[in-house]
Parts: C-alpha cells; structure tokens; sequence
C-alpha cells in the first residue's frame, strides 16, 4: 500500500537503508545486537512513541514489541494510530487526524522526506522503524544515556496535579501533552490487509491533549485523575517537550486502574 507522502515497512526500510530516514546514526537498514535496558538510566525514562495502523499489514510486529516495552519501568510506551491507511479496507477504530498531525509534525521536525508505518519515535528526537527491535532497544539506550532536564510528576494532593520544577527552558517554551491511554484492546480485524487477524495493541492513546506551556518556571497543573479513571481509561502519561514536537525535556506516567476500584 503506498500514496504520496506514506510509506509502508517496506519503503521505509528501503530508505532507512540509503539513509534517507533521518539523523539517527543507528543505520537502520542493518540489524543490530539487542542491548538490555535498565530501569536504573539516568535518562530514564525514555519516551517511545509508535506510529501504527490496524489497517498496515507491516505494523503487528511492532505491535507487540511496543506491548513488551510498555512493562518496562525505564519506558514509558504509547502507541499512537495514524488515519492514512483507514481507506485501504479497514477503518482503525483508535486513529484520529490528530495524531497523524503529531507525526506528520515529527517528520518535518527530523527532516523526513515521508511518514510511514510502523515508526517509533524515541524521546522526539530519533526515528527508529517500529519492527527493527535490535535498533528500537539501541536507541532507547542512546536516549537513556542523555540526561533528562526536568523530573515530571504526577501527585494526588488536591484531586490530582502535574508538577513540572524550575528550570531552563526553550525560548519558545516547552509543550506540555497530556495522554490518556488504554493498556490492551484485542481486535477482530474484519477487512483489509489484516483481515481475519486478531490484533493486540498496547497502550493506545486515546486522546492527546496539549494542556500548557512551561516557559521555565515551576508549575502545577491541576488533573483530575480520578474522572480519567471513570471514563474507563487505564493510564495516563505526561510530555515535556520542545514547542511543539522536538525533544522531550521530562515526563512521567500514571496508572489509573487502581482508582477505579
């Protein structure tokens, strides 16, 4: 499957291989050896964002690779479903334009000449094709090696709050995203490249919302943890990032089942 400015594993791997994919320096085309994470980095944790689609033949590996780094405490793993392949046979229930947006807007951020499925995103600053596991686990380690600046947290106190620190900030000022997730969702796939397949995903974001901008300052912004975890939602997660998708600056993840018990 393939329209203008998409790409499947396929050409995406293709490209990774000419080093058309962008500046990560982890040659991307060729297979890696897989390097063990520890929760104990001092980068950690490391965000990894996964751009896929249940309508993409070439994403259900990365699907469950991005399921087995979502148990890693060093890891905080969302996955992400873009809408451009929604026209091939299979609607994907969780895409949304937004989050196409997000991706589109990582592209022209790494200087990628296209989005493509399945990519993983780490910390907003390398680009790793999502199914490539000895170079996923490569680049989260080259990430966990960078010191973050900030230490995110989520705190009760109040009904629920963020709190980002002082300290120095972009002169454009950071975005602060807020996603909420849901753990695991199993899917009967009916039509399209994987029909008849039963798909599992992991941590599926089912709304980003930008909730501020930290211009350096320490902040609090009020979260109502427990009317998210009403609305059935099982996690939340929060972004500290270069305005509006460059670099993540800190972040921080939440549970939110328990508070529905």
């Amino acid at each position: 499957m393939s329209k203008l400015g998409t790409w499947t594993l396929a050409a995406a791997a293709a490209l990774a291989a000419a080093g058309v994919l962008g500046p990560t320096g982890l040659s991307p085309g060729h297979a890696a050896a897989e390097v063990a994470l520890s929760p104990d980095s001092p980068g950690a944790p490391v965000v990894v964002e996964l751009f896929t689609s249940q309508g993409c033949n070439s994403c259900p590996p990365a699907d469950a690779l991005l399921g087995e780094l979502a148990g890693h405490p060093g890891v905080i793993a969302l996955e992400l479903h873009i809408d451009y392949w929604d026209y091939i046979g299979w609607e994907d229930p969780y895409a949304s334009p937004e989050l196409t947006k997000r991706q589109r807007s990582y592209a022209k951020r790494l200087d990628l000449r296209y989005v493509y499925t399945p990519q993983m995103v780490i910390d907003g600053r390398i680009d790793v094709v999502g199914s490539q596991r000895g170079n996923v686990f490569k680049a989260i380690e080259k990430a966990a090696a960078a010191m973050k600046a900030l230490e995110v947290r989520f705190e009760q106190d109040d009904g629920g709050k963020i709190v980002i620190p002082a300290g120095h900030a972009p002169d454009e000022g950071a975005a602060v995203w807020l996603a909420v997730f849901d753990r695991q969702i199993e899917t009967e796939v009916l039509r399209g490249e994987n029909a008849g397949r039963k798909l599992v995903n992991s941590n599926v974001v089912r709304r980003l919302t930008r909730i501020g901008t930290w211009r350096g300052e320490h902040l609090e912004i009020p979260f109502d943890m427990a009317a998210a975890a009403a609305q059935g939602r099982d996690g939340c997660a929060v972004i500290v990032q270069q305005d509006p998708t460059g670099a993540v600056l800190g972040a921080a993840q939440m549970p939110l089942e328990a508070l529905r018990q």
